[in-house]
Formats: C-alpha cells, sequence, structure tokens
C-alpha cells in the first residue's frame, strides 16, 4: 500500500514533498475585486506545513465568471502582485502551491456580476431555489471565455504558482458545457456527448499552449471533476467514465474526484458495488494519478483513500486543526483535533478572520457539509 509520507512527482516534473494535499475551499477572504487580503495569505501559510501542496479556493478567469463576494481572480494583471505573494508565502511553509481556476456561469447572481446577466451554455437555470434564469453564451462569447483560462494559466506562471486546478466540478461552467441538463445546444457545442465535451477539449488546448508559451519550470494542471449529477437529465456516471478516459489521454498531471465522502457509492444504477473511487480507479488508474477527498479526519482516512488513489485532499479537518498534516506525518495522531465541527466552530470562531467566519457560521446554518 502507498505510504502518506512517500514523495509524489507527476508527469510535468513537479514534485510533491509526501501524498497531502489541502483541498480548495471557498473564504471568501478575497478584497472585493478579487485580490489577495493579507487575512488569505496568512489562512492559508497556516494550513501549507506538513502537507505536499495546497490547493487554493477557486479563482475567477473572468468578471462575469465570479460566483460569490470575497473570490479570488485571477482576471486581471493587476492581481499579480499580491498572488505572487500568496504562491511564494505557501511554497515558503513548505507545499507546491497550485491556483484553482473556475468561472462560475449560472451558479451565480446578477447581484455579485454588478448587474450583469449570468451567462451558461444554455438559457436553463439551475435547481436551486435561488436560481437565476441565465442567457445562453454566444460563439464568440465561448472562444473569449476559453482564450480566459488561458490567460489565466499565464498569470498562474508568471505569479510563481507551480500549477493550476481546472474546476471542471461542483455544477460550474465546465460542467455546465458538458451535462445535458444546462446544455441544450444544437451547434458544434451541445447536443451529443462528444460535442458536449468540446468545450473541455479546446479549453485544454488552450491551457496546454499557455503552459508551453510561458513556462520556464515544471508547471501541472489538474483537472477537478463531480462523478454524477442529481439533476434529470444530468451527467451519469456512465458519462463521467467516458469523459475520463478522454481525459486520462491528455496532458493532464491528475484527476481530482470531487466528493462529499470518500466512500461515497454512485446513484446510478449499475455501479452500486463499490465505491466511486473504486470504479474510477479501475476505469483510469495507472493512466493517470488520481486525487480522492471527502470527509478524511485520520490516518485509517488517509490509508482507504489510498487504497484507490495516488494522492489525498483533506479540507474541513485543516479548517479546524491547522498542523493536521504535520502531526499525521510525525505520528502524533493523539494530538489530532477531532469532534462535533460545528460545535468546534462555535468554540473557536475569535480565531478565524470576520470573513471566513461569517461564511463557516452561513454554510453550518444551512447544510450539514461544507
Amino acid at each position: 500500500m502507498t505510504e502518506l509520507t512517500t514523495s509524489f512527482t507527476f508527469n510535468s516534473g513537479i514534485t510533491l514533498k509526501n501524498r497531502l494535499m489541502m483541498s480548495p475551499m471557498t473564504t471568501r477572504q478575497s478584497f472585493f475585486d478579487g485580490e489577495v487580503t493579507q487575512d488569505e495569505i496568512a489562512y492559508y501559510t497556516r494550513r501549507a506545513h506538513g502537507v505536499g501542496a495546497v490547493i487554493t479556493g477557486a479563482a475567477n478567469v473572468q468578471a462575469g465568471g465570479k460566483g460569490w463576494p470575497g473570490e479570488l481572480s485571477v482576471a486581471d494583471d493587476a492581481m499579480l502582485p499580491r498572488l505572487h505573494d500568496l504562491a511564494t508565502a505557501i511554497q515558503g511553509a513548505g507545499a507546491k502551491a497550485i491556483l484553482q481556476v473556475v468561472h462560475a456561469g449560472r451558479m451565480t447572481h446578477r447581484a455579485t456580476l454588478g448587474g450583469e446577466q449570468i451567462v451558461s451554455a444554455s438559457a436553463v437555470p439551475a435547481l436551486r431555489p435561488d436560481a437565476e434564469i441565465p442567457r445562453a453564451m454566444t460563439n464568440a462569447e465561448i472562444l473569449a471565455t476559453i482564450q480566459a483560462f488561458g490567460d489565466a494559466t499565464r498569470r498562474a506562471i508568471r505569479a510563481g504558482f507551480d500549477g493550476i486546478e481546472l474546476h471542471g466540478a461542483n455544477t460550474y461552467l465546465i460542467q455546465q458545457f458538458f451535462s445535458p441538463h444546462s446544455n441544450r445546444r444544437d451547434d458544434q457545442w451541445g447536443g451529443s456527448r462528444d460535442n458536449r465535451a468540446r468545450f473541455i477539449k479546446e479549453l485544454l488546448k488552450c491551457v496546454f499552449a499557455a503552459v508551453e508559451t510561458y513556462a520556464d519550470r515544471p508547471f501541472l494542471v489538474g483537472y477537478r471533476i463531480s462523478p454524477e449529477e442529481f439533476e434529470t437529465p444530468g451527467i451519469q456516471f456512465e458519462d463521467t467514465l467516458w469523459l475520463l478516459q478522454k481525459l486520462a489521454k491528455t496532458k493532464l498531471d491528475y484527476i481530482h474526484v470531487s466528493l462529499n465522502h470518500y466512500d461515497r457509492v454512485a446513484r446510478t444504477d449499475g455501479y452500486q458495488a463499490k465505491s466511486i473511487l473504486a470504479y474510477v480507479q479501475a476505469a483510469i488508474g495507472g493512466q493517470i494519478p488520481l486525487v480522492g477527498v471527502g470527509s478524511v479526519r485520520n490516518r485509517h482516512d488517509v490509508k482507504q483513500v489510498l487504497k484507490h488513489t495516488d494522492l489525498v485532499a483533506v479540507g474541513e479537518q485543516l479548517l479546524f486543526d491547522p498542523d493536521w498534516a504535520t502531526k499525521l506525518v510525525t505520528h502524533q495522531d493523539n494530538q489530532i483535533v477531532t469532534g462535533d465541527f460545528k460545535a468546534l466552530f462555535e468554540q473557536q470562531r475569535h480565531q478565524f478572520s470576520q470573513p471566513l467566519a461569517t461564511f463557516l457560521d452561513a454554510r453550518y446554518h444551512s447544510t450539514p457539509n461544507i
């Protein structure tokens, strides 16, 4: 079995000191325009000790792709100085710095965009109470958005990050183009499964072209994916396995499977005999490195994830126990913070910056999972 303390080298040449990564999490700590704040730098630096890599919370690639107030931005060169400060702070704590990049598509609000109508593949609202009807993107807008991801890659390289993670999960724009629920187009960007995957294909071309043009050092590109959707019609698990086979043949350094619990079982009939991670491993294991995530709390959980993946991403546990990875690596398991995380938040909320405390408070009083 893979040991969590062993190093790992990606095809790009980036080497992690161990198999632990900090999972990307929303914190809403950026300035109103998406510029990195000192609170944000302190937050990531505090948690970078012990892990092999830190994946930041999502950074929007266009102003129209902003998902929420306080979101990171990599949409303009003006963001470079503070992004550089963030990258070097994470690296100074001993971890590789990976910038997650995103376009929210229909998963945002007109108010967040300063009054502009939200956009998506088609004019179909998300299935949630506060969903707004998006405007279907024109062909020119689609091409411009793809280029925006390439520009974001260039900026991440210039800012000193070790890589980017494309946020193709959690129903944001990249996933919206692949989903038959949000994509009802009848042009080259919609219809068949191949056409719905065209946005992803062209996006990867643009991103890798940017890496080849601007990177003067090893630079990795990862991809986060959600295995299935609850909507009908929506992405079924067999659709995801099809897409994963396509992604495994690209230059991607890893696939990050987004789950709320690492042993979650698929909803799709015919794929319920074992966990989603086990099916993904069987489908593409060995072709491309896999990252598992979801309610990882202790050494046992890490070992269970590493049965099916190459790396483990950890989120909520690091919120409340910033030294968790260090404790695990140095076998101080009895010092790991455990218990009711909602109760812990109430006890320790004074330790969080005000934007993060406000965000966590809202999340903990609205949903059981962060």
